[in-house]
């Protein structure tokens, strides 16, 4: 059996086949996955744990760019990524490039049409909602929009983390200030204005934001996903005040996707069925994050209720919004024209 070419479980003998061929392999090949970030430490450790499959973690503090580009240049090697873990334009941009393999989970069903490939190229795996997290210590006057970032009397002080060209969570930031700002998930131009009328107002500061610089007072005002913010800040913040600006509203997901090039083809298709596995859903919640099946485990009275009830509060409706592929694409495209008008 051939695993790289097998676009699910049962097209190619079920789980049964597909544990033994994994076993068989006994690597897997991960990238960009910090032990802190979204519970990935736990999610690594119990797949191990439960398959006796080595995992090895690439440069675990990479970027989403730089995740397409190992695959791009290790094709061929033992040591080339088996799958990925992108911000959406960048799961675009590898379907674009002819970078995955087409693979529906067996819960495939569960995971809404908007976060997922109808081909099975990538699927959404985890998110949350862009947010503003703040040191009340340092910050005296309560930031809750985007808004009063830009008009409040914060010089200095704000911080995104990192370059939204390369990194899905700054584009993210991006695309919120866009929703706050008379821009909608078609037109993110207006999110970018906005961080030049940030900046230009002194407020901005155009460094890598981190749970450090927060920490240190470099920047006490981090734009940031709310579970980051909750997973990796305010273990060092300890007073760290998280809000999801009322004007901004942004959900985001990161993506799934198994390479073409897989050295790990078995490994890899198990790697996702165990993360979109209930076990694997709530393992995402106890992360802070938001599982994207979620609603499907709520409803079948699956999901674990106490990390489901220390999320966040969701301003509005809540109800899922997420860009299309081709505004996704459009919106990726108008980042990288215009963002070195920010920077300067």
């Amino acid at each position: 059996m051939n695993w790289a070419n097998c676009s699910s479980a049962a097209a190619c003998g079920g789980q049964s086949a597909l544990i033994a061929a994994a076993k068989a392999e006994g690597k897997l090949n991960v990238i960009t996955l910090p032990s802190n970030w979204a519970n990935y430490g736990t999610i690594m450790a119990d797949f191990t744990k439960t398959y006796g499959i080595k995992i090895t973690d690439a440069n675990p503090e990479g970027s989403s760019a730089q995740e397409l580009s190992a695959i791009q240049q290790l094709k061929g090697q033992s040591s080339a990524p088996d799958v990925v873990d992108v911000g959406g334009s960048f799961a675009v941009t590898g379907e674009t490039d002819g970078l995955w393999a087409p693979y529906e989970v067996a819960t495939w069903n569960n995971i809404p049409a908007s976060a997922k490939a109808p081909n099975g190229d990538y699927y959404a795996d985890y998110g949350g909602y862009v947010a503003i997290g703040y040191d009340p210590s340092k910050v005296k006057v309560a930031p809750t929009t985007f808004k009063s970032l830009l008009t409040g009397p914060y010089k200095n002080e704000v911080a995104i983390d990192g370059n939204p060209t390369q990194t899905g969570s700054a584009f993210a930031a991006v695309y919120a200030a866009a929703l706050a700002n008379g821009g909608s998930l078609a037109n993110i131009a207006p999110g970018v204005t906005y961080f030049k009328n940030l900046k230009a107002a002194g407020n901005f500061v155009p460094v890598e934001g981190t749970p450090a610089t927060v920490q240190s007072g470099q920047t006490p005002i981090l734009v940031w996903w709310d579970y980051l913010l909750n997973s990796e800040v305010k273990p060092v913040v300890k007073d760290l005040k998280i809000v999801i600006p009322s004007d901004g509203v942004y959900a985001g997901y990161y993506y799934q996707a198994v390479s073409k090039y897989a050295p790990d083809p078995a490994a890899a298709r198990l790697w996702e069925e165990f993360l979109y596995s209930t076990e694997g859903q709530n393992l995402f919640l106890e992360g802070s994050t938001r599982p994207i099946e979620l609603s499907a485990m709520v409803s079948a009275g699956t999901v674990n209720q106490t990390a489901y009830s220390a999320l966040p509060a969701v301003p509005g409706s809540g109800t899922l919004q997420l860009p299309t592929s081709a505004e996704q694409t459009t919106a990726g495209n108008v980042v990288a024209q215009q963002w070195p008008s920010v920077t300067g």
